[in-house]
């Protein structure tokens, strides 16, 4: 299928209305050539920075190579969407801030507490590729949500929704990094927009304030130590050393985020879909702990924390549980809620039980030291 470059100039311009017209705050046209990321992907993988996500390294280059993963596609059709609840209110990064400080407190992730970012996106996503085909008829296209091997800032950036932040995520300047990021690859010759400037300056925030030091440097993270990584897609037990690092982070981390300037920016979501469901902005540890499995199921369908599943949902509570009891002279409902999972079935359970009520003790045997 052909069309003048004039129609294809009114077609790109008709897609971007569209895409706003469908709860998108942005989107962006780019080419395929993402050949300039291929060094630093091996690299990155080469050091094992990806951790267990073994999917990161199953397809090769095809991150960085659309036409490969999507044989005939020319163009990437990126989208954002916000995702900061609508009452949010002005003074978030405040509130966010003093529930991570609180060790009572479950802190989840922002983007976490509404619906699933991948089911909204790739509806949304979808139903634009659909009034396209409305339009112009059928044409090559395959919908991207975060659930393939597709290298989404690169893409966004390139085609001018914004910057790659030394933390990693995607910045704008009239948005900060608070946005889900979605891509339609498709056949179409679209012009293509211009990349934006990087605009982070000698702004290390986001570095010095990773609880783990998962960010070793400007755009280098180590996911192995991110609290998102550990908390969401690692299987196994986490690493003792890093759970006194965690904190009362349950489901993945914010904290890069909340000290970037940037964020002042932060746009509300245009979709009701990601106002915060199950009370998960003001929930405690104590409380979430309590969940059997069904009231896990049902209370988190549609959600993205449903995907760990209630086993891991435990274990992250477990270590915050641990945390608090370094930090709290009211230690007898934590260490109830804790004696109450010690002979959980899943020995991933029990072990993070019994290293948090080892914090307890620990706690205990230094208060009862006389002092020197």
């Amino acid at each position: 299928m052909t069309f003048p470059d004039s129609n294809l100039s009114t077609l790109a311009l008709a897609i971007k209305a569209w895409g706003r017209e469908l709860g998108f705050a942005e989107i962006g046209i780019a080419d395929v050539d993402l050949s300039h990321a291929e060094p630093g992907l091996q690299a990155w993988l080469a050091a094992g920075h990806h951790g267990d996500m073994d999917y990161m390294a199953a397809h090769g280059m095809k991150r960085a190579r659309p036409p490969e993963l999507v044989p005939g596609t020319i163009r990437i059709i990126t989208a954002r969407m916000n995702y900061l609840p609508q009452d949010a209110g002005d003074e978030w990064r405040d509130r966010e801030e003093a529930r991570n400080a609180d060790p009572h407190n479950a802190a989840i992730s922002v983007y976490a507490r509404g619906r699933d970012y991948h089911k909204v996106l790739r509806a949304r996503l979808q139903q634009l590729a659909d009034r396209i085909r409305g339009e112009i008829g059928d044409f090559g296209f395959r919908v991207f949500t975060d659930s393939a091997p597709v290298l989404e800032v690169e893409l966004a950036q390139k085609s001018g929704i914004g910057w790659r932040g030394k933390h990693t995520l995607l910045l704008n300047r009239q948005a900060g990094s608070m946005f889900f990021l979605g891509e339609l690859y498709t056949d179409l010759p679209l012009p293509v927009d211009e990349p934006g400037g990087a605009h982070c300056g000698q702004c290390r925030a986001c570095i010095d304030v990773c609880p783990t030091q998962a960010i070793l440097g400007p755009y280098r993270l180590d996911a192995r130590r991110c609290i998102s990584y550990l908390t969401i897609e690692l299987k196994g037990s986490i690493p003792e050393e890093l759970r006194p690092l965690i904190g009362n982070r349950v489901y993945g981390c914010d904290d890069c985020q909340l000290v970037c300037p940037w964020n002042k920016f932060a746009e509300r979501a245009s979709l009701p879909d990601f106002d915060v469901r199950n009370g998960l902005d003001n929930a405690t540890l104590v409380e979430l702990f309590a969940w059997e499995e069904d009231d896990f199921n049902r209370r988190l369908e549609g959600s993205p924390i449903r995907r760990i599943g209630h086993e891991r949902w435990l274990r992250n509570i477990a270590v915050g549980l641990g945390n608090a009891l370094r930090q709290t002279p009211d230690a007898a409902p934590i260490v109830a809620a804790l004696q109450s999972r010690a002979n959980h079935p899943s020995e991933l359970v029990r072990e993070h039980v019994a290293w948090a009520l080892a914090q307890h003790a620990a706690a205990s045997a230094g208060q009862a030291q006389p002092d020197r």
